[in-house]
C-alpha cells in the first residue's frame, strides 16, 4: 500500500449514517488510519438502513465496540494516541458521556457535525439531510427532494477541509482545536453562491436536461456563447443563437431530443464539444471509461485523489467491534500524536 499525505495520523470516528462516515473515508483514502467507534448494541444505523451505502463509506476502516454510557475509559486511552476524532452526537451528549475528551487532550483535533451546531436557537433540534435543505434554502432552489443527501455530503466534506487546516495549525502551535460544523451552515454556503433570479433551474434551453427517445435523458450546459453556437451549429439551427436564455425556445428543443436516443445524442454532440453529457444510471457508472480508474474494488473512491487508486485499502466495511482488542492492544502501546519540530 502507498502511503498517503495523512499516514501515520490516527482518527477516532464515532459518527453513524452518513456526514461523519464520508468525512473519515476521504481521511482514510488520504492515509489516515480510521477507526470506527460503535456502540455494542445499535452500532451505525446505516448497516440496516442501507448495507451497500454502509459498506462503500466504510471500506478500509476499522470497527471497535465501546460502550461509552457503562465505561468511557477505554476512549481515554484512545484519545491519548488519537489525532482526530469526529463525532456527529446531537450537542451535549459528548459531554455527558466522555468529557475528558474535551478537556483532557489540547493536542486533538474534535470534529463535531451538528444539523444546526453546538449553538444557536436550533441546537437540540432533531434533524435530517432534508430538513437541513429545506432550512438552508437549498430545497427551495431545488425544487424536489433531491435522491443524493446534499447537506450530509456538504457537511462531510467541509468537516474534512476544518480538520486539515486544524491539523496544519497544530504543526506550528502543538495545539488541536473544537470544531463546530453545521450541515445545515455548510449546505447554505452553496446556495448563496448562487444567482438570484436562478437561470440555472432547468428551465432555460442551454442549460436542461431532455428527456430522449426510449427513455434515457441527455443534459445541455451550454452557459457560455461559445458552446451554445457550437450546439446550434451542431443541430443545424442558427436561428437559435440569441435564444440561449428564451424560455419559449425550450418546448422546441424537448421536441428535438425526443427524436434520439440519449446514446444517439452524445454520439451527435460529442464532437461538438458544447457542455453535454448523458445523465447515467449508478448501474453505468462502473462500465463507463470516465470511472475505469476510479473503482476500489467494488466501490467508487473518495476525492481528492491524492493516493493511487490501485493503493488505496479494498478491505471491507468492517463488522461491529470486529477489531476492538486490536486495536485497543495497538493503540495504548502507540506514541503520542505526532508535533511540529
Amino acid at each position: 500500500m502507498a502511503e498517503g499525505p495523512l499516514s501515520g495520523i490516527r482518527v477516532l470516528d464515532l459518527t453513524r449514517l452518513i456526514p461523519g462516515p464520508y468525512c473519515s473515508l476521504v481521511l482514510s483514502d488520504l492515509g489516515a488510519d480510521v477507526v470506527k467507534v460503535e456502540d455494542p448494541e445499535a452500532g451505525d444505523y446505516l448497516r440496516e438502513v442501507s448495507p451497500r451505502m454502509f459498506a462503500a463509506l466504510n471500506r478500509g476502516k476499522r470497527s471497535i465496540a465501546l460502550d461509552l454510557k457503562c465505561d468511557p475509559e477505554p476512549l481515554r486511552t484512545l484519545c491519548a494516541a488519537a489525532d482526530v476524532l469526529v463525532e456527529g452526537f446531537r450537542p451535549g451528549v459528548l459531554e455527558r458521556l466522555a468529557p475528558f475528551v474535551l478537556q483532557d487532550f489540547p493536542r486533538l483535533v474534535v470534529c463535531r457535525i451538528s444539523g444546526f451546531g453546538q449553538t444557536g436557537p436550533r441546537r437540540d433540534r432533531a434533524g435530517h439531510d432534508i430538513g437541513y435543505l429545506a432550512l438552508s434554502g437549498a430545497l427551495a432552489r431545488a425544487g424536489a427532494v433531491p435522491g443524493v443527501q446534499i447537506a450530509d455530503l456538504a457537511g462531510g466534506f467541509t468537516a474534512v477541509s476544518a480538520i486539515l487546516a486544524a491539523l496544519l495549525e497544530r504543526m506550528r502551535s502543538s495545539r488541536g482545536r473544537t470544531l463546530d460544523l453545521s450541515m445545515t451552515a455548510a449546505t447554505t454556503q452553496y446556495v448563496l453562491a448562487a444567482e438570484e433570479p436562478n437561470i440555472l433551474d432547468g428551465t432555460r434551453p442551454c442549460y436542461r436536461a431532455y428527456l430522449c427517445r426510449g427513455g434515457g435523458r441527455y443534459v445541455l450546459g451550454a452557459l457560455e456563447e461559445k458552446f451554445w453556437e457550437r450546439f446550434c451549429a451542431a443541430v443545424g439551427r442558427p436561428d437559435w443563437l440569441d435564444r440561449a436564455l428564451d424560455t419559449a425556445l425550450t418546448p422546441l428543443l424537448d421536441a428535438l431530443f425526443a427524436t434520439r436516443t440519449r446514446d444517439e445524442w452524445d454520439a451527435a454532440l460529442r464532437a461538438a464539444d458544447c457542455c453535454g453529457e448523458p445523465v447515467l444510471e449508478v448501474s453505468q457508472l462502473r462500465s463507463h471509461p470516465a470511472f475505469a480508474d476510479l473503482f476500489v474494488g467494488e466501490w467508487l473512491r473518495s476525492a481528492p485523489a491524492l493516493v493511487p487508486t490501485g493503493s488505496l485499502s479494498s478491505r471491507p466495511a468492517p463488522r461491529r467491534g470486529e477489531h476492538t482488542a486490536e486495536v485497543l492492544r495497538e493503540w495504548a502501546s502507540a506514541r503520542p500524536p505526532r508535533t511540529a519540530g
